[in-house]
């Protein structure tokens, strides 16, 4: 169903699979578009499938008979207290009573899925579901009457009505056309305004013969028909037209939509002679969402920022959270961490986060670290509790905790004799992009302050889910690592944590990693964070940060040490510096001191970076959380707190998304306007002692005056 738009209207019945099957799956079809100058281009990782046979099952207690409406993609057979029925039934009455239904489906293209619709018997995530039924029959032919089968919630995701089959699903497309051409010699150039992304669609074909298409992120992109990362080429015949690249045929027509999407500012079309092309349009392609967050304020300039994040958090925010639009296009876990804190303070799309944690996670037995990067399989148990502390959705938890559990598994049975974590064979220990070398060998503190937060995050994690046995496992082995952090990492002499440790001796190697994660998991105590804030963050010696990616945490540890100021200063200088140069999207990669078509290269490429990356998208989370000063102290919401600070800024206003609708604030020089939809929240209000704290409750409007420094 293309453009199927997703509500979070409640429904009485819905399609549901097996947990995480369906995200899988998904992923793998999206994972696997990539392409590169035409070519496939798979991921890096361990693909894992959905469970071919899947049973559904209901306990049943009927005041009266019910019909029921079945439908399942797959091959189905369905129990009625232990007893087949005959066929497929697509309808069927159930006695009054107390019943036990059953649903067994087969699908080995797509998971099996089922939608049940009654008046009282809805599929729905109460259903429970199981790959194995662990029966067995004795020679009598009588069943067991006991199972060791391991049952779980169902999963779903708003296919709401029986025509919705989940294995159709495709995002929503609007027609987009060009804002202006530009002739060349032996074809045309198409500038859609900005970064998009979409299929694009050639009209009024004339000719037989082949027509070259080249994609760009930037014009030097799209006019570099030997070096753009992206191209397409069809031929054109009599009776058809062939999408050479992927090999699909399909009868001629006027107008021809190609059938992979890509992502593209400008494209270069260029038929062959006695070819002709009269137009060319694009199907821009997208998730819907609804803008929850908000921000502005008197400087136009940062107003731009907000939108231009926005924007490109869109543009990366489709079946999943993904890193970019032009390159990968996969799921990477340390993107995505920040994909979901970015939509926290926008979208509050608590579906997409989901999504995206179970594709990574994928299925037992674990192989490897998540995208092979050991730090992204931490970030992948951070977002867990991130995701609970944010929605309240401690279900979510309880369904996943196993495969935390087996994850974890995996990460204690490669620590050394010190229960640290070094790169072995198959780890890729990536960090962050650098414009310098950073030794990965040995113990690497980042590493380190990384593996303790998880171990404490499975703590909680299991305690959320009543298993305190693991709770305090985790917490102890937290405890043990933490207990040696600052023994293995701190220099006296550095006045900082060290890069890494080798054979049990420190380097002299200062980066700015370990020290800004360990300010903001407050790891070091409050004369140590100072310390570390001059003798690293505000120091220009340390090798500096020129990814989005890690300018985000070390914005959020100056944010996090009271420098709101500083942070703006940076923000506007590295944000704004992308917007001088004409991003209409926010890059993967920004070095200031880099000029012209320097700022297109990466990975020894020219046009190697992508121009739209998700994690260029942290102002969002940072005016959200450090400036409006909005963020949850109880899951869901329940209390949150209110800090809102200036950060130099004259006035702002905006809102930010809860699970009970939005937080809107209002702050000048003098006064502060607050109010919001539900939970109860604390304002601290500037005095000239510090803050006051207010209780603010749900619907009610206030309105503070406060001193001006």
């Amino acid at each position: 169903m293309a453009g199927l738009l997703l509500s979070s209207a409640a429904f009485s019945q819905t399609w549901i699979w097996y947990p995480g099957d369906y995200e899988i799956w998904l992923g793998n079809e999206m994972n696997n578009r990539r392409t590169e100058r035409g070519a496939f281009f798979p991921p890096f990782w361990k693909s894992d499938s959905h469970y071919a046979i899947v049973e559904f099952s209901k306990q049943l207690d009927l005041a009266q008979p019910e019909e029921i409406i079945i439908a399942a993609e797959g091959k189905y057979n369905v129990k009625l207290d232990g007893k087949l029925q005959f066929g497929m039934p697509k309808t069927m009455i159930i006695p009054a009573g107390k019943h036990s239904l059953n649903i067994k489906v087969w699908n080995q293209a797509t998971p099996p899925t089922i939608y049940v619709k009654g008046h009282t018997i809805n599929s729905d995530n109460s259903w429970k579901v199981t790959f194995e039924d662990k029966e067995w029959i004795d020679e009598s032919g009588k069943a067991s009457d006991t199972s060791a089968t391991v049952y779980m919630d169902a999963g779903s995701w708003n296919f709401n009505d029986a025509a919705s089959l989940p294995s159709q699903f495709t995002l929503a497309r609007q027609p987009m056309q060009p804002i202006a051409v530009i002739d060349k010699a032996d074809g045309k150039v198409y500038d859609f305004g900005k970064e998009t992304f979409g299929y694009l669609v050639l009209e009024g074909l004339q000719g037989v013969g082949h027509v070259d298409i080249y994609y760009g992120e930037s014009l030097e992109e799209a006019l570099d028909k030997g070096y753009c990362e992206t191209l397409d080429k069809i031929a054109i015949n009599a009776n058809t037209i062939t999408d050479l690249a992927l090999d699909e045929t399909s009868p001629r027509n006027s107008s021809y939509t190609l059938s992979n999407s890509k992502a593209y500012r400008y494209v270069y079309v260029v038929p062959q002679p006695g070819v002709n092309v009269n137009q060319v349009s694009m199907q821009y392609e997208y998730l819907p969402l609804t803008y929850r967050g908000s921000f502005r304020c008197n400087d136009e300039e940062l107003n731009k920022i907000w939108d231009i994040g926005a924007y490109t958090m869109h543009l990366t925010s489709r079946e999943f959270f993904i890193d970019g639009i032009k390159r990968d296009r996969w799921v990477w876990s340390g993107d995505a961490i920040q994909s979901y804190l970015m939509n926290y303070y926008l979208f509050f799309d608590n579906e997409s986060v989901k999504r995206t944690i179970w594709l990574l996670r994928g299925k037992d037995p674990v192989t490897s670290h998540t995208n092979t990067i050991m730090d992204y399989t931490f970030f992948w148990f951070l977002s867990i509790y991130d995701y609970y502390l944010y929605s309240g959705d401690s279900q979510f938890v309880k369904q996943i905790y196993p495969r935390m559990q087996t994850m974890m598994d995996y990460v204690l049975g490669r620590t050394n004799k010190d229960g640290m974590v070094e790169g072995m064979t198959g780890d890729w220990v990536f960090v962050d992009w650098a414009d310098g070398y950073l030794d990965k060998k040995g113990e690497l503190a980042f590493e380190q302050v990384l593996l303790c937060k998880s171990l404490e995050t499975m703590a909680l994690c299991a305690d959320i889910t009543g298993e305190k046995t693991d709770a305090g496992k985790y917490n102890q082995l937290a405890k043990n690592l933490f207990a040696k952090l600052e023994p293995a990492f701190w220099s006296n002499e550095k006045q900082a944590l060290v890069h890494n440790r080798v054979n049990g001796q420190q380097s002299d190697a200062v980066t700015r990693y370990a020290n800004m994660f360990a300010t903001f998991f407050n790891y070091l105590n409050p004369e140590k964070q100072q310390i570390i804030k001059n003798s690293v963050l505000l120091n220009d010696s340390i090798l500096g940060i020129t990814t989005p990616y890690m300018r985000f945490y070390e914005l959020e540890a100056l944010c996090a040490l009271g420098e709101h100021d500083a942070v703006m200063k940076e923000m506007k200088a590295y944000w704004g510096g992308m917007l001088n140069e004409g991003a209409t999207s926010f890059w993967e990669k920004y070095n200031p001191e880099e000029k012209g078509e320097q700022h297109l290269a990466m990975y020894g490429r020219p046009y190697g970076k992508s121009l739209c990356h998700a994690w260029g998208a942290s102002p969002i989370y940072l005016l959200g959380k450090y400036y409006l000063g909005v963020q949850p102290t109880a899951p869901g919401y329940q209390t949150y707190d209110i800090m809102p600070t200036l950060g130099g800024l004259k006035w702002m206003e905006g809102t930010v998304p809860t699970p009970f609708g939005e937080v809107y604030l209002f702050m000048d020089r003098k006064t502060i306007k607050v109010k919001s939809s539900g939970g109860v929240g604390t304002l601290y209000i500037p005095t000239r002692q510090g803050r006051k704290a207010v209780t603010i409750e749900p619907d009610k409007e206030y309105k503070f005056n406060y001193p001006v420094k």
